[in-house]
């Protein structure tokens, strides 16, 4: 398996072919995870380009770093839907398709005589995707939706920040993201399912619902006990010591996730019989006296080198580790060795795919479309 393109190989995909009409992130992730293994993606962009070829700095020959991270692997066609003669040339390309993909606003495909309805009697193996904000009905049915707002409706926000602090962003485009890897999801299911009725489907995965989908354990303990679940900072609202904690050198996370856990970290840290304290011995009590627990280990960690604490911590069996930036973490010999950047020899580089398969590996042909 090598993330750097060579002669490819079939991907497990090899032969399905997608037509890609979905912008910004979801949607285009959903197609850069498909035509990572295998599938022919056809990304087809309006006149003026996917909006996020601008959405920088930083660009790479005049295309934004962040539509080269979720592009590649796909041909670039432009067409102006618009028109009826370019939708008559998409007609003509979905005859030989397997899956279309799409994140255009409720009705605007319906007005243009190309909706679902229309195209399953045309193309009843097609499967048929759209990546949307809020669903097609309902109160908030049709409504544009960006990742930053589902996070905010959904209630990911308001358990996300230190305690006592405003709502926070997670710092990252999480629910476009699970957007991406559901729709995807939901495609090998219909396809899979196809192989047996012979028939396409229609497959949505909307941000609000993949939103939601999200607020695990938050949700499990409101339906739980009804209590509202407020912000935790760093640490897990249900285990302890689940938390970010300084050190001497550099900061450190403590997933602590048992007793047997926690009784490998008293004795590492020297503290066998914290262990045993009644008020600590089992996850429920760490969990609801996490205070002074917390203020314990505070205590003991500030003189430690954390790097080698938490060497000495993993081959212990307590999950831990360094907390990274970016760069660090991009750089980490793990990353290395688990193959999990690609590059290619016009310059691009990014993020492999995470998923691994032992006979038909992802592969990495094309850079994202080029600007036309």
């Amino acid at each position: 398996m090598n993330p750097n393109p060579t002669t490819p190989s079939l991907g497990s995909l090899n032969g399905l072919r997608v037509i890609d009409l979905s912008r910004v992130l979801g949607g285009p992730y959903c197609g850069q995870i498909l035509a990572d293994h295998g599938a022919d993606v056809i990304k087809i962009e309006p006149p003026q380009g996917d909006e996020t070829r601008t959405w920088g700095p930083p660009f790479e020959k005049g295309v934004a770093s962040y539509y080269m991270g979720l592009n590649r692997n796909k041909r670039g066609v432009r067409m102006d839907l618009t028109q009826p003669t370019e939708r008559e040339q998409l007609l003509k390309m979905l005859a030989n398709a397997d899956v279309l993909l799409e994140n255009f606003k409720t009705g605007t495909l319906e007005k243009w005589g190309i909706g679902y309805e229309t195209l399953k009697v045309q193309f009843p193996r097609l499967i048929h995707c759209r990546v949307s904000g809020y669903g097609a009905d309902g109160p908030l049915g049709g409504l544009p939706g960006y990742d930053a707002a589902i996070q905010a409706l959904s209630g990911i926000m308001s358990v996300n920040g230190e305690v006592g602090g405003e709502p926070l962003r997670v710092g990252l485009p999480v629910v476009d993201m699970v957007t991406g890897l559901n729709a995807a999801l939901g495609v090998l299911m219909a396809l899979q399912e196809r192989q047996h009725s012979g028939k396409g489907q229609f497959v949505e995965a909307s941000l609000y619902d993949c939103g939601l989908s999200l607020l695990h354990p938050h949700a499990a303990n409101w339906f739980g006990d009804g209590r509202r679940p407020g912000r935790t900072g760093n640490a897990h609202p249900n285990i302890y010591p689940y938390d970010a904690f300084p050190t001497a050198s550099v900061p450190i996370f403590l997933a602590v996730g048992n007793d047997r856990q926690f009784q490998q970290l008293c004795m590492t840290l020297g503290q066998a019989s914290l262990a045993h304290d009644e008020a600590y011995s089992s996850a429920g009590g760490r969990s609801v006296n996490r205070a002074s627990l917390r203020e314990k280990l505070v205590a003991l960690l500030a003189s430690l080198e954390g790097v080698a604490l938490v060497e000495q911590l993993s081959a212990m069996g307590v999950p831990c580790a360094p907390i990274l930036d970016v760069t660090e973490a991009l750089n980490h010999p793990h990353t290395k060795h688990r193959e999990m950047t690609v590059s290619m020899p016009n310059g691009y580089r990014g993020i492999a795919s995470p998923i691994k398969l032992s006979r038909t590996p992802a592969t990495y042909r094309m850079p994202p479309p080029a600007e036309s």
